[in-house]
């Protein structure tokens, strides 16, 4: 199939863009491989074989998984891909509601003992806070928050974010 999308490599998989937007990608885990449409949920989707890989969490993306032993409609899969370039095509911007930053309260506590890491930590983008906020929250024990407040005190200090090193992959 001959598109107009060019192909590279980010998060580790191949990933088919447009214009430098994401339009579909391809992933394996253990137990299914699949395909991910990054704008899926504006797809029509008649065949009803796109769902939500992360409730409550992904807006828009949507993936279409396949079992080792499924067997493949190249047309359909063609059709899905066809329909995800036109709808990139268009131009259609998804504005998704973020949910209010909330800051745990043991980072909280840090940031008002120590006012240059509050100072760095408000001049972070609000990426980067959520970043930080949701790996302590992440956190069930005490002991393991407090862990990871040590590791990425450092890092708020020098402007690094948790996943940056995952970036421009």
């Amino acid at each position: 199939m001959s598109t107009d999308l060019n192909e590279t490599i980010k998060w580790g998989m191949p990933t088919y863009t447009l214009n430098g937007k994401n339009v579909v990608g391809i992933g394996a885990f253990k137990a299914h491989y699949g395909l991910w449409f990054f704008k899926g949920a504006l797809l029509k989707d008649k065949n009803k074989v796109l769902l939500n890989a992360q409730e409550g969490k992904t807006a828009v993306m949507r993936q279409w998984r396949f079992e080792q032993d499924s067997k493949l409609d190249g047309k359909l899969i063609k059709a899905y891909i066809k329909e995800a370039i036109e709808v990139e095509k268009k131009g259609v911007k998804v504005s998704v509601k973020k949910k209010p930053l909330l800051i745990p309260q043991e980072l909280a506590t840090f940031l008002n003992d120590n006012k240059e890491l509050a100072n760095k930590f408000d001049a972070l983008s609000d990426g980067k806070k959520r970043e930080f906020a949701d790996y302590i929250s992440g956190a069930k024990r005490q002991e393991t928050k407090i862990k990871r407040l040590e590791k990425i005190i450092p890092m708020i200090l020098n402007n690094v974010g948790l996943n940056d090193k995952y970036k421009n992959c």
